[in-house]
């Protein structure tokens, strides 16, 4: 199992890779549910650890919803850090009517190749995340975070693996949302798990 930290400084991503972290999501203000890190963190995050580091690109909190001028702030934002080296992109992007904008975040999938893409918990406010899933499978997308629509992952896990289920793997399932080294046996269904962690890193 593949456990993904999400942290909102470079101290707290050494750490966690210290502890036994496999992958890093780096952003800022996880209060406001995280947004796009500022570029000194990720250069020197990027630049020390060892593990990969995966870039949120929200440029702003509320909504996913997003303006033109916005989304051209995002893809110069993909570019930097992919010129600084990490190794994914987390973003995605709705519609009024809460469905994916497919197009705009199929020029984001594309833009940040040949690094990983994952569509990050806006897929948990869309209306039918079962066409949905399908939606990010056409444009080859190569994870989803979700809690399964729920608050936390724990209470959404049926949903979870019904998904994992629909997606037959053509998609990595990656639930996050108040999972804990206490409850993270619950989710050997999946290969991957993402959260903040800090009550400590689940023992494998």
């Amino acid at each position: 199992m593949i456990i993904e930290v999400c942290t909102e400084s470079y101290e707290y991503a050494v750490k966690a890779e210290k502890a036994g972290a496999d992958r890093i999501e780096l952003c800022k203000d996880l209060h406001l549910d995280g947004l796009t890190p500022d570029y000194e963190t990720a250069k020197k995050t990027i630049d020390s650890l060892n593990i990969p580091v995966f870039i949120l690109i929200r440029p702003r909190e509320g909504d996913f919803i997003y303006s033109n001028e916005e989304f051209e702030l995002m893809k110069k934002d993909i570019i930097k850090f992919k010129e600084m080296g990490c190794k994914g992109i987390v973003s995605g992007i709705l519609n009024n009517d809460k469905t994916i904008d497919i197009k705009r975040t199929k020029e984001l999938v594309e833009l940040s190749r040949p690094l990983e893409f994952t569509f990050h918990r806006a897929f948990d406010v869309v209306n039918d995340p079962f066409n949905e899933i399908e939606n990010l499978i056409g444009i080859e997308v190569n994870r989803v975070l979700t809690s399964g629509q729920k608050k936390t992952a724990f209470e959404g896990i049926e949903t979870l693996k019904n998904l994992q289920e629909k997606a037959n793997y053509k998609i990595i399932l990656m639930p996050g949302s108040g999972i804990t080294k206490i409850n993270y046996r619950a989710f050997s269904w999946f290969n991957e798990i993402h959260g903040s962690f800090k009550n400590g890193i689940p023992e494998r």
